[in-house]
């Protein structure tokens, strides 16, 4: 990683000056890293690669799992998980893989909205900013950059970043144009009662989901709470490609997501594909089997029809 000097003249640091600049082994186009400044003033990275030629050009998010890490779980990304980010930069896309603060539990469900206060001249909140806050911010940094489309905004998250684009969607509608939830764990969002497959970690006193058993959507059905859900789904405007996981374990949280947006009215679309890795559109390494290659390109080109020119 080369490291930047720090500016001259006054106390800040541009917004389009990364912080470093990296190679992307067997690629052209090299990797950025960025500090956003999340709500309440601490820093949250980035990795930014943007398609060659002149920009602006229009932006994927890229989020994975729950929070916590930093800059070598980002370079980690960046260099062993290339192939989502090639084939994003090939189709013209800017994309960033980003780190953001680790998850509550249930911090979002019971911790409520986020207000801002004033007390001695800073910022007082009523709660701590939680994980899907911090993308935010960095949606907005990244909307500040002179080779970024600010009007053609997407996020593909997957597993809990799956449940946080629809945290994000709902609280922010105007936070991205359009987004990918691949096998989104969203027991919190759709306030999911649990069975006797959770249990709670004595040691820490908080729920072990790892091996919660919900394949069935009439199961999850019964056990959502659909009005708060279907409140929460009501902000939404975005067009969500929810993708569900033919086998996975919570196979019926994931389309329970998408009925509750088609029922809603929502611009919302369902795939689901057979395939034995948890994340398989964020493919380790450089080759990718026939499954993942036609999810990733239905990926590609459910961006495609909403991030267009002018469609924004």
């Amino acid at each position: 990683m080369t490291a930047i000097d720090l500016p001259d003249g006054p106390a800040h640091w541009p917004v389009g000056r990364p912080a470093a600049v990296e190679r992307v082994e067997g690629s052209a186009v090299p990797v950025r890293y960025y500090l956003a400044e999340t709500l309440d003033g601490l820093y949250t990275p980035y990795a930014l690669r943007t398609p060659p030629g002149p920009g602006p050009h229009p932006f994927v998010f890229l989020a994975y799992g729950n929070g916590g890490g930093g800059l070598e779980w980002l370079r980690d990304r960046v260099h062993n998980y290339a192939y989502i980010t090639e084939r994003l930069l090939e189709a013209g896309y800017a994309c960033a893989w980003a780190r953001y603060r680790a998850e509550v539990e249930l911090g979002y469900h019971r911790g409520g909205p986020l207000v801002r206060d004033r007390r001695q001249g800073m910022d007082l909140f009523n709660r701590s900013p939680l994980e899907f806050e911090d993308e935010l911010a960095i949606l907005q940094h990244v909307r500040a950059l002179p080779d970024i489309d600010a009007a053609r905004i997407a996020h593909v998250g997957v597993s809990h970043a799956g449940e946080m684009l629809f945290k994000l969607a709902s609280a922010f509608p105007d936070a991205v144009v359009c987004g990918v939830a691949c096998e989104p764990a969203n027991h919190e969002f759709l306030d999911l009662s649990t069975d006797h497959t959770v249990t709670v970690n004595p040691d820490t006193a908080m729920r072990d989901i790892e091996e919660m058993q919900m394949r069935s959507p009439a199961a999850v059905r019964k056990r959502v709470n659909e009005r708060l859900a279907l409140e929460r789904i009501a902000p939404i405007t975005i067009p969500i490609l929810v993708m569900g996981r033919d086998d996975d374990h919570l196979q019926g949280i994931f389309r329970v997501s998408y009925d509750l947006l088609a029922e809603s009215g929502k611009p919302a679309e369902w795939v689901s594909w057979d395939h034995d890795l948890h994340g398989y559109i964020f493919p380790h390494g450089t080759s990718v089997d026939p499954v993942q290659e036609r999810a990733i390109t239905g990926v590609i080109d459910f961006l495609g029809r909403h991030l267009q020119e002018g469609d924004a």
